[in-house]
């Protein structure tokens, strides 16, 4: 070809796509012709007509001739009309209309279309509606718009519903424009090959697109090879379309599977691909679903485009068969390229400009009422029996085939049984065969399924012996002579020769052949061979409620027929889409569930797309923070490194940065240790030089700062240079001075944005003598601005508003309310015809109503509490394609079902009302807070501020929360939230639950002193009352846990000025004794339990409660004891609580001095009298509280149940765990020279040997001290219950010895 003619041709083939698209967007502006009113007669076929005067002829719009438009002989929903266009046709609406002058019309109908008349695909509207509305009379007009286009040479109207007081009658339209095409057909060993030119391309982006109609369900429709041994490939595989990428030979490397798009893409039919490159990702299109791909590499030329047969073994291992359309790279018409004999195309292998189809008729079995009967007629007198077909199908289960076996009185039963082939013979109830062959036949492929019985031999197979064959010899003949069943049997009375006892088949079959003749399905479906019911004939209706997948965040999705089900195991989401997070967004809201410290999962933004991490949540503090680790919180020495200047160390929070990111944004507030520790090595030198040291924190890889921890951002100094006291003035931090002393420079960094830390880039550390280590603490967060975000209502007529809620297909709303009022809407979103609304319709009922286009549906919860009791209730309500569900409180959620084939868009377009609606009625009286949409947030409290009648925040918690404080902890209000004040309890801690226990020793002492009153009157101290001696006790109240295994032992005695007293104690048979002396009493009074083995070493509680005379005791879990005194004494002028070793003794019985001068071993935990814990005042409030303490006494865990071995966590109150500082303390914390570590241990050892052989020299003198008193208590014959087997010894050190008492 001459050059000339080259360039016209490539001139040509450039200006093609611009003006094909240029004519399309002209096209597309008025693509609405009618295309059925200018059509012969001979373009209409339809499945019966009623009279010549009734043929299809006349069933165009608007149209009076005949008997006014088309009905059939018998109206029922086998009926049909088809409209052959002449080509395949741009149709963009239908029209329809009922006969004129009649009472006959449509109520409802489905539109089909094919290329070929054969091989039927329904129109699904949006939402993947399949019918569509019609008309209410005869004469009206009811058009519809198609939302996407359908290109198709033929249609066809199914009736579903007409007038009930008419028949079916129609006169229709159609609307487009034609539709033209390049189309190229593939057989399996062609191929189309495109290089470019190496010149620039007009666009920077590269786009390839295409349709494709495939015959197989596996081939690779496209390989495109590109720089440096890189290449791509779009796979079908399974009906799906996969996308593939290598590096480097084919032949060497493994494919990394990128994306997968797309399914039941071998039905014949036309399907759009586009492969877009943008930047750093793909856009892979399949239909109308894309998705986002990321690639490992950012700029890539093509050098190679080919698309069918690629033969190279290791690319593709079967090559595409089936047809092309528009095949386009970056706007080229590659075939229309190779059309002109452009030079960058070429062609290899039986390729043709045409698409020849076979036609395959299927049929579908929809329903439960479906099934096909075939007569047996074979030609030939021999016994052989030959069936096939191939089917596919979502079910597990189901009857494919059944005949009965006359001469034997059997049934033979061919059916799915647990996605296997299960064949069944049976007589009389007995089994007389049965063979199983294939799996996971429920897959949505095809698969083939012959049976045969020759010669005595029966045999089953499935998809030809590749998924699996079964043999048997049966001892009797397996023949045919009447029917053959498919897919299931007529209804119960109408037939007797078919009998059921599996499931319907739901699935769609084709190819069916008896003794290896084809059954003429066209025929059926006309009647004129066999018969059947609910069938659907010449299509398959199977659809992919998998693709894509409804299961949002990682969840399974699995399917049948008729509906998909989501496992949501181990995705951290729940309901019928894995949308809505198990797991609270912070640490406040687990504290709010009452929950303690420890490890939990938070999803920050709820059903948003990020997801779950796991922190540590610290909830010992009034403000709960939130600890989110990383991999080195350790104090670290840097040790030089030959030829590195400077040194970098990275921090991995094992977050994703999305995770980060939103757990510092929606937190109060954040901090960070960051700690250098230093021996002539500078850290920031000065505010005008270059730092020596700097790091890197905030978003992504973080930005450069250069101040230290407990400083100003961007200041270049520390925190001693920010407080003016650094070891050096000339300098903004200790480390600067240069000095040989160990120092150091720490603090806290506070600013969020720069937060968390992600690198340091330590410098100075190679000059001899230089040595310095660094700390990064965990990252550490507390409050959630969102939790605590409330708004106040105070009248119907006010409410919020906010953009319009976008919840199209899921949707999830969660807040909580408070308030007096008996009904209000919380929430309304309004659309041209949906909407959804959330309200308090009674003073017990919350209503979530929405409408998404199937008519409104109502989900209801019912308390049995009322809730206008200006309390927090929580709401929760999701809506998704399968089912609405809403949860007040605790309650059981409720749940609906969506329709299976209705609308599933919810579309608003009004503004956002909470608290209040459109139209200003039914407002909400109360509060209203953490109202969250989809996982976000609603700054109720901004947009409170700047709009009438409503007010920021929302005071009040106390009525809520208020029982999350216990054992007497009182709530305080806060202005977001509130606190536990635990001053009224014998227990500490967020939620005044901390058992508060010290170990006691024999020599422990804790004296609490009431003050008398004459001091208060000299003081005139505002002090509590509490804490000053009463003039006269009518009662008290003690309680008090303690673990022990001494006996006796006292617990402990409360003394007064009077000289009376109360003692609790243990006596010798371990029992609890409860002695009192009151009034005038000369004796003490003994009030003795019944419930033995208290000295054993576990944990036990005791409750003493008395009034006036009569006490009270409850021992754990035991039977109330009631006791009575003998007077009603009264207890005046208490002046000491003492627990352990009693150092004063008047007004003490002797015997009972003796014993508290022994002191306690063992246990207290949480010990209370009246309003006083004076074990709580000794170890947490010592400064401030008249209590006095002599002796070890050791704070523990022994008073939690749970703890076994009760002195194993002791922590000494006087032991506090220095921070590292300057000076030699630093070099022994870090220890990193093995010799010291070596010579540490050594001492430890030695020193734990002595300590063992000095206990055991004591314990053995104070055994036989023990026992000497034990044989001379033998003689005592006073005694009233027990001997003591412990004794301590006196403050004077006298060595006399002890004498034995008796109780």
């Amino acid at each position: 070809m001459a050059p000339r003619t080259n360039r016209v041709v490539g001139i040509t083939a450039w200006l093609a796509p611009l003006l094909f698209y240029l004519g399309r967007s002209a096209a597309e502006e008025s693509c609405d012709t009618a295309l059925v009113s200018s059509l012969p007669p001979a373009s209409f076929r339809v499945s019966s007509q009623l009279s010549s005067s009734h043929a299809p002829g006349f069933a165009k719009l608007n149209r009076r001739d005949g008997a006014g438009g088309w009905s059939p002989l018998i109206s029922d929903q086998y009926q049909w009309l088809e409209v052959d266009l002449g080509e395949r046709t741009k149709i963009t609406a239908v029209a329809t209309q009922g006969r004129y002058g009649s009472s006959d019309w449509l109520t409802s109908y489905l539109l089909m279309f094919s290329d070929t008349g054969h091989n039927w695909k329904q129109y699904r509207r949006e939402d993947s509606l399949g019918s569509f509305p019609g008309n209410s009379n005869a004469d009206s007009v009811v058009q519809y718009k198609l939302q996407q286009p359908a290109i198709a040479r033929f249609l066809r109207f199914i009736p579903l519903d007409w007038n009930p007081s008419g028949r079916i009658g129609l006169r229709l339209e159609a609307y487009g424009c034609p539709y033209t095409s390049d189309v190229v057909s593939l057989d399996g060993s062609g191929s189309l090959t495109y290089r470019p030119s190496t010149g620039p391309r007009p666009t920077s982006n590269k786009i390839i697109s295409m349709k494709f109609k495939s015959l197989k369900n596996s081939g690779t429709l496209l390989h495109a090879e590109g720089q440096e041994g890189l290449s791509l490939n779009l796979d079908l595989k399974r009906g799906k379309l996969q996308l593939q990428f290598r590096q480097g030979s084919a032949s060497s490397s493994e494919p990394l599977h990128l994306a997968s798009l797309g399914s039941l893409l071998d039905d014949q039919h036309w399907h759009h691909v586009v492969l877009e490159q943008k930047h750093g990702h793909l856009n892979l299109t399949v239909d109308k679903h894309t998705e986002k791909v990321q690639i490992p590499f950012s700029h890539w030329s093509i050098k190679q485009l080919t698309v069918g047969a690629v033969h190279k073994p290791a690319i593709s291992k079967s090559n595409f068969h089936g047809c092309l359309e528009n095949l386009l790279y970056d706007g080229l018409n590659l075939i229309e390229l190779f059309k002109h004999n452009d030079q960058h195309v070429s062609v290899k292998g039986n390729v043709t400009f045409s698409c020849a189809e076979p036609v395959s008729v299927a049929v579908t079995f929809p329903g439960p009422h479906s099934f096909l009967r075939l007569p047996w007629t074979s030609s030939s007198s021999s016994s052989a029996v030959s069936v096939g077909f191939q089917f596919r199908t979502w079910n597990e289960a189901g009857l494919l085939l059944t005949f009965d076996l006359p001469k034997q009185g059997g049934v033979v039963w061919l059916c799915l049984s647990g996605a296997r082939l299960r064949l069944q013979i049976q007589k009389s109830g007995r089994t007389l065969l049965e063979l199983s062959v294939g799996s996971v036949l429920n897959d949505g492929q095809w698969h083939s399924v012959d049976f045969t019985s020759r010669h005595g031999r029966l045999t089953v197979s499935v998809d030809k012996q590749q998924g699996g064959v079964a043999h048997a010899t049966p001892s009797f003949p397996v023949t045919i002579t009447g029917q053959l069943f498919f897919g299931g049997c007529p209804a119960e009375g109408q037939n007797q020769e078919c009998r059921n006892p599996f499931d319907v088949f739901q699935g769609c079959m084709r190819l069916l052949t008896l003794e290896n003749q084809p059954v003429n399905l066209i025929a059926v479906q006309q009647r004129r061979l066999g018969n059947y019911s609910q069938l659907q004939i010449d299509m398959c209706g199977i659809i992919d409620r998998c693709s894509p997948s409804p299961c949002e965040h990682g969840g399974l999705c699995s399917q049948s027929w008729t509906a998909f089900q989501c496992n949501c195991s181990d995705s951290g989401y729940s309901g019928a889409t894995c949308h809505s997070s198990v797991y609270e967004q912070s640490c406040e809201a687990y504290k709010h569930n009452g929950r303690t410290s420890g490890y939990f999962h938070i999803d920050v933004d709820g059903s948003g797309p990020i997801k779950p991490q796991l922190v540590y949540c610290n909830m010992t503090e009034e403000n709960t923070w939130m600890v989110i680790q990383h991999n080195n919180t350790e104090l670290t020495r840097m040790r030089p490194s030959p030829g590195v200047n400077q040194q970098l160390v990275y921090f991995d929070y094992g977050s994703e940065e999305a995770q980060l990111f939103a757990a510092i944004n929606q937190s109060e507030h954040c901090q960070q240790e960051l700690s250098y520790h230093c021996r002539r090595s500078r850290l920031l030198n000065t505010q005008e030089g270059s730092p020596f040291s700097w790091w890197f924190g905030g978003p992504g890889s973080g930005r450069v700062q250069t101040y230290w921890g407990g400083a100003h951002p961007g200041s270049q100094q520390c925190a001693c240079g920010l407080r003016g006291d650094c070891v050096d003035p000339q300098h903004y931090c200790n480390c600067d001075a240069d000095r040989t002393e160990w120092t150091e420079d720490s603090g806290l960094l506070t600013h969020k944005k720069s937060l968390p830390v992600r690198s340091l880039v330590l410098g100075d550390v190679q000059r001899p003598g230089s040595e310095a280590a660094y700390r990064v603490g965990p990252l550490r967060c507390h409050g959630d601005k969102n939790f605590w975000n409330a708004a106040f209502f105070d009248k119907e007529t006010s409410y919020l508003h906010f953009p319009t809620f976008h919840g199209e297909l899921s949707a999830d709303i969660s807040f909580l309310f408070k308030t007096t009022a008996s009904s209000g809407v919380f929430l309304e979103n309004l659309g041209i015809k949906d909407f959804i609304r959330i309200e308090l319709s009674s003073s017990t009922r919350v209503v979530f109503s929405f409408d998404v286009g199937n008519g409104p549906l109502e989900v209801h919860v019912e308390s049995n509490v009322p809730l206008n009791d200006n309390r927090w209730h929580r709401v929760r309500a999701e809506r998704n394609v399968k089912e609405a569900s809403l949860r007040l409180d605790e309650l059981p959620a409720v749940t609906q079902e969506a329709p299976a084939d209705g609308h599933f868009h919810l579309q608003l377009n009004s503004q956002l009302f909470i608290g209040g609606t459109a139209s200003r009625q039914k407002g909400f009286r109360g509060c209203i807070r953490s109202l969250q949409l989809n996982g976000v947030t609603l700054d109720l409290e901004e947009r409170a501020k700047i709009t009438p009648g409503v007010q920021p925040g929302c005071p009040g918690h106390c009525s809520s929360y208020g029982s999350l404080c216990h054992n007497r902890g009182r709530c305080v209000e806060k202005s977001n939230g509130f606190r536990c004040d635990c001053s009224p309890s014998a227990y500490a801690g967020v939620f005044c639950h901390t058992e508060v226990s010290a170990s006691f020793k024999p020599e422990t002492s804790v004296s609490y002193t009431f003050k008398e009153p004459s001091e208060q009157s000299r003081n005139g101290s505002a002090l509590p009352s509490s804490i000053y001696s009463d003039a006269t006790l009518r009662g008290e109240n003690v309680s008090l846990s303690f673990r022990t295994n001494q006996s006796p032992a006292l617990l402990l005695s409360v003394s007064s000025l009077s000289r009376e007293y109360l003692a609790l104690l243990i006596n010798k048979h371990d029992k609890l004794e409860v002695r009192y002396k009151l009034g005038n009493s000369r004796e003490a009074e003994a009030l003795r339990s019944r419930v033995r083995s208290l000295a054993d070493g576990q944990l036990h509680t005791v409750t003493v409660r008395r009034l006036m005379d009569s006490v009270i005791v409850q021992i754990d879990q035991n039977a109330r004891e009631d006791f009575n005194l003998t007077s009603d004494g009264e207890f005046s002028g208490i002046k000491l609580v003492v627990l352990g070793r009693v150092q004063e003794s008047e007004g003490l019985d002797p015997d009972l001095a003796q014993l508290g001068s022994l002191g306690f071993t063992g246990c207290l935990s949480v010990v209370r009298f009246n309003a006083v814990s004076p074990l709580k005042a000794a170890l947490l409030h010592r400064d401030t509280s008249p209590v006095v303490v002599t002796g070890p006494l050791v704070q523990s865990s022994c008073g939690s149940a749970a703890s076994v071995n009760p002195y194993a966590a002791e922590n000494h109150l006087s032991d506090q765990s220095g921070s590292v500082g300057s000076g030699q303390p630093l070099v022994n914390a870090m220890k990193t020279d093995s010799a010291l570590i070596g010579g540490v241990i050594a001492v430890v050892i030695f020193v734990i040997l002595a300590i063992l052989a000095i206990t055991a020299r004591v314990l053995y003198r104070r055994k036989e001290t023990y026992r000497s008193q034990e044989v001379k208590g033998v003689k005592q014959q006073d005694s009233q219950d027990f001997h003591y087997n412990q004794r301590a010894e006196s403050q004077n050190g006298s060595s006399e010895n002890a004498k034995e008492f008796f109780m």
